[in-house]
């Protein structure tokens, strides 16, 4: 649930693409860090405008022994439409569009 409100929003395309990487990681625990936020949280931590995270369509993730670099690539290879590497975690989105990497 979000922080400030209590909410939750997750899109049921997230939880199975979630569930596939998941698979391909060979059934290691995919940790979410960060999930849905209403606009109040999302901007307290500093996230985009136009974050994915406020539609319930994002979720930062780890994975114990696997680098997000690696996260990041079974990600794309599992069908994410979003795919951001960063240095402690890695975003997984169901944007709508054009896959994006970054």
């Amino acid at each position: 649930a979000c922080r400030c409100c209590g909410l939750v929003r997750v899109n049921t395309r997230l939880v199975d693409l979630l569930q596939k990487l998941r698979s391909r990681l060979g059934g290691k625990a995919v940790v979410i860090t960060s999930g849905y936020r209403c606009p109040q949280h999302n901007q307290a931590v500093g996230g985009a405008g136009a974050s994915q995270h406020l539609l319930g369509n994002a979720a930062d993730i780890t994975v114990a022994g696997v680098a997000p670099a690696a996260v990041a690539e079974a990600a794309g290879k599992a069908g994410f439409p979003g795919v951001g590497r960063y240095k402690t975690f890695t975003h997984v989105d169901v944007r709508p569009g054009s896959p994006v990497r970054w």
